[in-house]
């Protein structure tokens, strides 16, 4: 322990004298968690006098951990505190009742202010692991029978002070660790081996001189617990260090295991047993620091398990894995079978379901706005919109989980989940949007919105958008100009009218008046028709990431009311706040629609979709028929939509989409200034494209490089699309917890690529 003041502490005096026979000429407080600790200087003798607050520990295990002390120090297992023995024993009381221990001060250089290489490492490897093989047939009941918070088996005692984390960003990793814990630790504790641990072998509790490792203090946490939590907080101290902390984890282990062969499945969980400690060490500390406000002790001690929990949380397990059995010599377990998995898949199914990549992906897990893959890779994501929140974000996968052991039906039956989440809906939209169908697909909401349109109006033709895409279903292909006009498509049906992109980099029109021109234009098309809809994205994904030009919406929409038509807006990828600013995509633009698809981000990936509509318009759809999806509405689905909705808000991710969105798209068009061969960056909020052209002319796409990026990207694993008509836009959708630091990453890449084509072409 470590001396936390200079000045005098409380006068024990009487205290030491009376039960030790000792005379203390000074006694000074140390750094402690759990008791208080004293340094007291006795002529030229030093001890520790631990003081331990009521009911906090009982007199048989401090009697336990003096005797272990002993073994320890009668075995020669290296340097250890001697528990100093008064005429009641090893443990006595102070006047108030509470318990009392004296331990002879142990002098030495505690490993955390040492120069940690790889010897020393080696030696602290060797040292953890005679300790622990010396122990592995001790039995001391009462150190079997303690149960700590600090115990990595009992990481869900320490839930309770999650809340004290005050920032969501931080609290909803350690929420994921634990989260983790139930499926990969919980079921796998009882096989391990179990032993008399130290528990606590952090490195202000090792002592070191040069390259070699000599003994342990404080005791406190010994236990008898998995042997392997024993390795798994060492390393967990180890890798809180800045320089190569993987090739010195790995150095302790495989001299660990040199000594005290460990198992493979104990190797098998030392990522998650890691981020556990981390992760309890901060929920500690989160509560401390409300008891102790300002302590430097507190704070300090939390700074380094914050940064390698956000090392963990953005690394693949898999590979921490197979590093550590390479150190104990297990066969590894990454093997590159991408081909045998790509020839399975198409012998199972057909070839029109596409793989991106030429070397196709095998992902295995994710976090957040990384994704982790069969050979060990962290990917960041910066593709998928479908997770909203982030990637197995531990509150919708509780309110999946909860719900699921509850109830799971269709709408066919009344249940509160259902009313109370289509209420907050609906609270999102403008008073009119007053009724909400569930589905359980973005196709599907596409198609239902077209049946509610066409059987409100009595009209048949829709008007859309060149290179829209609105779902897979029938329908939905007869209405997508991205589908129906490209390799493989069938062609324009007649209830289809095309209306010209409004793009204002390379389309017909530019300047202020572009967005009316091009609406006027669009408008042309459907003289002397009738039209029950008029159907666009707010922000055309498919195309390119293309803006509806500004006044568009609102030059169109009302035209297409006077045609007796209704306005749809599709909000399947830009809606739920990935614009930053704005919730849904058609407030960018002004306007209020008459009906509004939802699908992707709502479940955060699971297959939850909606339509929002007019009570005019589904008083149209009450014509007799039964509207009934099996799945849509179900309160499993809508609880996870509801957690959405929760983790919207409480972390406030739009205005995050919105920050880390225009600080992006400032950098983007930096890249625009920077290379001719980046024409356009534009977008809005995380829903951002690149386009890329040949000899800076806007209508000369460069389709080569845009794939070129993109395999480097993914060499350098990170996650981008290529979209639009000449499939020469680089798409840039991440989960919308996406951070400044993420996309100073990405723009690095992209740069980095740039310059190379450049410099070679």
């Amino acid at each position: 322990m470590k001396s936390s003041s200079t000045k005098t502490g409380p006068d024990f005096s009487d205290l030491l004298s009376r039960e030790f026979g000792i005379n203390a000429t000074r006694i000074e407080p140390l750094d402690g968690y759990d008791c208080e600790n004293y340094l007291v200087q006795a002529h030229d003798e030093k001890f520790v006098l631990k003081i331990y607050q009521e009911g906090s520990e009982s007199a048989e295990v401090l009697k336990s951990e003096s005797r272990l002390l002993n073994l320890a120090n009668d075995k020669e297992l290296g340097v250890f505190p001697v528990p100093v023995k008064s005429e009641k024993g090893y443990v006595t009381k102070d006047g108030s009742g509470r318990l009392v221990r004296l331990l002879r001060f142990v002098e030495g250089t505690f490993l955390a202010d040492a120069a940690p290489g790889i010897s020393l490492m080696k030696s602290f490897g060797r040292f953890l692991g005679n300790w622990n093989k010396a122990f592995l047939d001790q039995r001391m009941p009462a150190l079997e029978a303690r149960r700590l918070e600090w115990h990595l088996e009992n990481y869900r005692s320490v839930k309770k002070y999650l809340s004290y984390i005050t920032e969501p960003s931080d609290r909803k990793v350690v929420e994921y660790f634990f989260q983790q814990n139930e499926d990969v630790l919980d079921d796998k504790f009882c096989s391990l081996r179990k032993s008399i641990i130290h528990g606590d072998a952090h490195d202000s509790n090792v002592l070191a001189y040069k390259d070699e490792v000599l003994g342990l203090i404080d005791f406190g946490d010994a236990a008898y617990c998995p042997l392997i939590n024993e390795v798994a907080v060492a390393l967990t101290y180890v890798l809180f260090q800045e320089n190569d902390p993987l090739e010195k984890a790995k150095a302790l282990l495989r001299a660990y295991h040199e000594v005290n062969p460990l198992e493979e499945k104990e190797i098998e969980l030392l990522f998650n047993l890691i981020a556990t400690r981390a992760s309890i060490s901060v929920c500690h500390a989160a509560f401390a620091k409300t008891k102790r406000p300002g302590d430097p002790y507190v704070l300090e001690s939390e700074k380094p398990a914050w940064a390698l929990l956000k090392t963990l949380v953005a690394s693949n397990p898999k590979f921490y894995e197979d590093q550590f059995r390479g150190a104990c010599g297990f066969t590894p377990l990454i093997e590159d079978e991408i081909e045998q998995e790509l020839a399975e898949r198409h012998r199972v199914t057909s070839k029109a379901l596409s793989v991106t990549f030429k070397k196709p992906l095998k992902m295995e897990s994710a976090a957040f706005q990384y994704m982790f893959d069969s050979l060990g890779d962290a990917y960041l994501d910066c593709y998928n919109n479908i997770p909203q929140v982030g990637h197995c974000h531990p509150k919708v996968v509780h309110a999946g989980r909860k719900a699921m052991a509850r109830l799971n039906t269709n709408t066919r039956y009344l249940n509160e989940t259902y009313n109370k989440y289509a209420e907050r809906l609906l609270e999102k939209f403008p008073e009119k949007l007053t009724k909400v169908f569930f589905v359980n697909s973005g196709s599907a909401a596409s198609d239902l919105a077209l049946r509610l349109a066409r059987g409100h109006t009595n009209k048949n033709s829709v008007l859309v958008m060149e290179h829209g895409y609105h779902g897979n279903t029938k329908t939905g292909i007869e209405i997508s100009h991205y589908k129906y006009n490209r390799k493989g498509g069938t062609g324009r049906v007649e209830e289809v009218i095309e209306a010209p992109i409004p793009d204002t980099y390379k389309g017909e029109f530019r300047g202020p008046d572009a967005g009316k021109m091009f609406a006027d234009k669009a408008l042309s098309r459907i003289e002397g028709q009738e039209v029950a809809a008029f159907l666009a994205e707010p922000i055309v994904g498919c195309g390119g990431q293309v803006p509806l030009a500004p006044g568009y919406l609102k030059a169109i929409y009302p035209a297409i009311r006077t045609h007796g038509g209704v306005c749809i807006s599709d909000e399947v990828q830009t809606g739920f706040g990935r614009l930053g600013k704005y919730f849904w995509g058609f407030e960018m633009h002004g306007v209020e629609p008459d009906i509004v698809i939802m699908g992707k981000p709502m479940g955060n990936g699971h297959p939850v979709a909606a339509v929002v509509t007019t009570d005019e318009i589904a008083e149209s759809f009450e014509t007799g028929m039964e509207f009934f999806s099996s799945f849509g509405g179900n309160p499993v689905s809508l609880s996870i939509a509801d957690a959405v909705l929760d983790v919207l808000e409480k972390e406030e991710l739009p205005e995050n989409a919105a920050e880390v969105g225009g600080y992006l798209l400032a950098m983007l068009k930096k890249l625009v200034e920077e290379y001719e061969v980046a024409g356009d960056a534009r977008g809005e909020g995380l829903f951002l494209g690149l386009e890329l052209i040949r000899d800076g002319d806007p209508i000369s796409p460069n389709t080569e490089l845009a794939e070129k990026i993109k395999e480097d990207l993914r060499g350098k694993r990170i996650m981008i699309g290529i979209d639009g008509p000449d499939d020469n836009v680089i798409k840039i959708k991440p989960p919308i917890c996406f951070t400044k630091e993420n996309a100073d990453r990405l723009i690095e890449t992209i740069r980095s690529s740039l310059k190379h084509y450049e410099q070679y072409n």
